[in-house]
């Protein structure tokens, strides 16, 4: 994933990644072997692997490099993507997905992945791992897309709860500023707020309030707030870090997903339609081969859960290996970097009232 900065070369020993094999639509089949082609890529990267033993040896043994750098660990039981939280929160310690939330919680892993149900993959993560003292609402963070210099947007939240008033707004904006930093490189994000519009006088209540309070926080937080941004700002180079609830986050990802997807369909539809078409499609492969992987989704497959004791990462239910692949490069950077340490720093500095707040030492919060 080109949006990420790569900080492969600060490791000082192996990154394990804690995955969940069995949550996803394509089966553990299409798990493995996107751990398969992480592991191709990043020599020094581990696996703990969790869900069913018989079945997952049998996976593993097909791929020669992953036998010694993949651990299994035995869960029976899967939380299906039709499962509701409340009874995975009830019934499900002997499901795949606890148990490789439980090795981030013990600290044998530094990442839990799963591809499985999000609702549940937040219940769950939210009871074994905790959140953040000061957090209120944890946040689903993803990368847009965009012609920013970094070639993509963090947007916050896209889905982990729909609700969202001012001050949980702010911390947003806090956490997706410690995501651009330490994730992308990106020393002095500029953020913005999602809304219906660019005026400050748009919005709800609740908006008008965000602006304010994130207004006065960029200073001391080494951001630069632009203001109030709309839908159009999302691919743009505006902002850096966009900041919404989860309602509108979620609406506004299934959409920008939908609409990848119509591009790539009506190209293919136009190169089609005639032997001139085709033979035009022809004389620009490359360019049509650029254009698809820009817009392919899978590259940048994988929502960060911010504000717990613990990374965790979502992948899409129906990725395939190249999505699963992406969402543990992700994993291994945010590893590689400390982000949980640095993301709680981040967090606390929300709790001290602004004529007590003291800016986050540089090397809490590079």
């Amino acid at each position: 994933m080109t949006g990420l900065q790569d900080k492969t070369g600060d490791m000082s020993g192996p990154t394990v990644l804690s995955v969940d094999a069995m949550g996803g639509d394509l089966g553990p089949a299409v798990v493995v072997a996107g751990l398969d082609r992480a592991a191709t890529k990043s020599p020094d990267l581990r696996f703990i692997l969790h869900g069913s033993a018989a079945e997952l040896e049998k996976l593993v043994a097909r791929h020669k490099q992953l036998k010694q750098r993949c651990e299994i660990r035995d869960a029976a039981g899967v939380v299906r993507m039709e499962d509701k939280p409340s009874q995975v929160m009830r019934n499900g310690k002997n499901t795949s997905m606890w148990s490789a939330l439980e090795s981030v919680r013990n600290g044998e892993a530094t990442v839990c992945v799963s591809c499985g149900n999000t609702g549940a993959l937040m219940a769950l993560s939210m009871v074994r791992l905790r959140k953040l003292p000061g957090v209120n609402r944890p946040a689903i963070a993803i990368l847009w897309p965009s012609r920013s210099p970094s070639g993509f947007n963090v947007m916050l939240d896209v889905g982990a709860d729909i609700r969202a008033d001012a001050h949980d707004l702010l911390q947003y904006a806090l956490m997706g500023t410690s995501y651009a930093r330490n994730g992308m490189g990106i020393d002095h994000p500029r953020v913005g707020l999602l809304n219906v519009g660019t005026e400050e006088h748009k919005g709800r209540a609740e908006l008008k309030e965000a602006h304010d309070l994130i207004g006065a926080r960029a200073a001391e937080a080494r951001f630069e707030f632009v203001g109030f941004v709309e839908g159009s700002d999302l691919p743009g180079d505006v902002a850096d870090v966009i900041v919404t609830d989860g309602f509108t986050g979620n609406v506004a990802l299934k959409t920008g997903e939908g609409t990848a997807s119509l591009i790539r369909q009506h190209l293919k539809d136009a190169f089609n339609y005639s032997f001139l078409s085709r033979l035009a499609s022809l004389l620009a492969v490359s360019s049509l081969k650029r254009l698809s992987k820009r817009i392919d989704p899978r590259r940048v497959n994988g929502g960060v859960f911010l504000g717990l004791n613990g990374t965790v990462v979502k992948s899409h239910g129906s990725a395939d290996a190249t999505g699963v692949a992406a969402a543990l490069k992700l994993a291994e950077q945010l590893a590689q970097t400390g982000f949980t340490g640095k993301l709680a720093a981040r967090v606390a500095s929300t709790a001290l009232q602004p004529q007590d707040a003291t800016p986050v030492d540089e090397e809490t919060d590079t």
